[in-house]
């Protein structure tokens, strides 16, 4: 068995980033950069004001101005104000030429065409937002691997930019082994309900990969698992499977990988739950064969299959965000294995969640992070600080 950090670094070493392509902007969200994208424009593109209110040249000792135009967002003064003269004015509106500063219309006082203001606060180039004072054309926007969000998307969008390049997302394939789950709506001797298949569907569903007929139900017979892999690897660039990965008479999925040609990069990681994970590479498909507990696949999903499906796209940080903070009480463990407990943090202290099985999942729903207690220690004390993952909230 190899340590959580030799997992990691494995993993970071098998990875290969999915093809790159071009896309319109309103469809990148959710992908990931393939290259950094520059400004090809300034921002603002032009002096704007950044109020409703009036235009003029400042003029120290200037008491009245006589208004000679109007000019909303997207209009343009077609010549320049002469000294005296100023433009009402709109949010948005370019700056007519002659104007350098813009008072608030709350200050001002118009009679007719003649206006005074009351602002003895104002200065030159007040209200105004300048051209480029957020871009220059040639700015660094966004690094490649950036992930594609409302606020980047936004900041391109303002940019001028209309198509960029990004990482195709990987195709993805589920294989759940094992005959002991119900078929029906309701509960039959002998059988359990499924969660990982719907488990690890919602979860790569939220990464915005699809996984419409790309999910397997083999039972722990050699040629349905043996058929089921084959086609799993062959039309996938990731392949999740649960079950069968252990040391048991019914545990399959090892035996099987190998016979299909696929060279095991590691099986089994001295942590807690998790411990039987294997993982395994055949061409340009990934396989992570998580055990069947379900806990230890939301675990395994959260510290290695994510990060991982995430690195594809060519991410530069795909680890979960971590911190060390102390924890709010004494704890104990076996220290044999790392040990990753569900916990939340209130007032910049770890509060740890009633442990639970592998089998159990109620403690990950109110988990805020995973504290890992560390492997080659047994105890820590209250107000210790302790490693924590922070889980991903939408």
């Amino acid at each position: 068995m190899i340590t959580v950090a030799e997992a990691m670094a494995l993993l970071e070493r098998a990875v290969e980033t999915t093809p790159a392509h071009d896309v319109l902007l309103p469809e990148s969200a959710g992908h990931y950069l393939a290259s950094a994208v520059h400004a090809h424009y300034d921002h603002p593109l032009f002096d704007m004001t950044a109020v409703d209110g009036y235009a003029f040249a400042f003029a120290p000792g200037t008491a009245h101005w006589t208004v000679v135009a109007e000019l909303q967002a997207g209009d343009v003064y077609p010549s320049e104000l002469g000294p005296g003269e100023c433009a009402r004015i709109f949010t948005g509106a370019m700056l007519p030429a002659g104007a350098d500063t813009v008072v608030m219309q709350e200050f001002v006082q118009r009679m007719g065409d003649r206006i005074t203001h009351t602002d003895d606060r104002l200065r030159p180039g007040g209200n105004v937002r300048r051209k480029g004072e957020q871009l220059k054309v040639g700015d660094h926007l966004l690094q490649a691997g950036s992930w594609l969000g409302p606020a980047e998307i936004g900041l391109l969008a303002s940019a001028g930019v209309l198509q960029v390049r990004v990482q195709a997302r990987p195709t993805v394939s589920v294989l759940r082994t094992g005959g002991e789950f119900a078929e029906g709506a309701g509960p039959a001797p002998g059988r359990i309900f499924s969660s990982n298949d719907a488990m690890l569907i919602a979860a790569l569903n939220a990464e915005g990969i699809n996984m419409k007929d790309r999910t397997f139900t083999p039972n722990d017979i050699r040629e349905e698992l043996l058929r089921d892999l084959s086609i799993a690897m062959e039309r996938s660039d990731l392949l999740i499977s649960t079950g069968g990965v252990s040391v048991g008479d019914h545990d399959l999925v090892r035996t099987c990988l190998e016979e299909l040609g696929a060279e095991v990069v590691f099986h089994g990681v001295k942590q807690k739950p998790g411990k039987p994970m294997l993982f395994a590479r055949k061409g340009r498909t990934r396989v992570f064969a998580l055990p069947g507990n379900p806990r230890a696949v939301l675990v395994g999903w959260h510290l290695y299959v994510r990060p991982f499906i995430k690195a594809m796209q060519g991410t530069q940080q795909p680890w979960m965000h971590h911190e060390m903070l102390p924890l709010d009480q004494d704890v104990t463990w076996n220290g044999v294995r790392a040990d990753f407990r569900a916990a939340v943090v209130r007032n910049g202290s770890v509060q740890l969640l009633r442990d639970e099985g592998s089998h159990m999942l109620a403690g990950m729903v109110a988990a805020e992070v995973l504290v890992e207690l560390p492997l080659g220690s047994n105890a820590l004390r209250k107000g210790e600080a302790v490693r924590v993952h922070y889980l991903p909230r939408q």
